[in-house]
């Protein structure tokens, strides 16, 4: 791995600016998760509702506790499938600009299983936004090829899965959004206590 990009790829988020980097899934938008006009930006550049959450990406399940409420069931889910392709959602705490949540006061968190992710958020130490680095409704960023939103910085990991990552309510316990591991997930889910 390119560890030049991922210092360039830090800079550039500690300066509220937007990178496109490679996932477990497909390509993600990427910007500062602390910064409210950093995520304003990611609206913008998404032309995404406003009432419609961001999901984050953490690098570890340490930052995961520090953003969001993890009770015991969670935990157990969270230990099973992550890091992996799925997105968790929590009761976000008040580190988390509300602007995140859409008004929900709940938070999607990506821990992606892929190195440069990783490596951009372990060495940011803070999270940065998830979502698909695509015009909001448009079709899921496989190649960079696919990216058509405005960005500082694009880290090529080539051609990516593709699959979305499946969405978990794990306050509510159901799946928002069918992805990669369903059959896994829902099975699972009808087990927890």
């Amino acid at each position: 791995m390119d560890t030049a990009i991922i210092h360039k790829a830090v800079q550039v988020l500690r300066r509220d600016g937007l990178v496109v980097y490679p996932t477990d899934t497909i390509y993600g938008l990427g910007a500062d998760a602390l910064s409210e006009y950093a995520i304003e930006r990611v609206y913008e550049a998404k032309m995404r509702p406003r009432a419609m959450p961001v999901s984050v990406a953490v690098s570890d399940c340490e930052m995961l506790s520090a953003i969001a409420v993890v009770d015991r069931a969670a935990d157990a889910f969270i230990d099973r499938f992550l890091p992996g392709p799925v997105t968790v959602v929590l009761r976000a705490k008040s580190c988390l600009p509300e602007i995140l949540t859409g008004g929900t006061g709940l938070v999607g968190i990506r821990f992606p299983d892929h190195p440069v992710a990783l490596a951009i958020i372990r060495e940011l130490d803070a999270p940065i936004t998830a979502t698909s680095a695509n015009v909001h409704g448009g079709p899921d960023p496989v190649t960079v090829n696919d990216v058509h939103v405005p960005h500082d910085l694009l880290i090529d990991g080539g051609h990516l899965p593709g699959t979305p990552s499946t969405v978990v309510d794990l306050v509510h316990r159901q799946v928002l959004r069918v992805g990669a591991e369903i059959e896994e997930v829902a099975g699972f889910l009808a087990e927890m206590p």
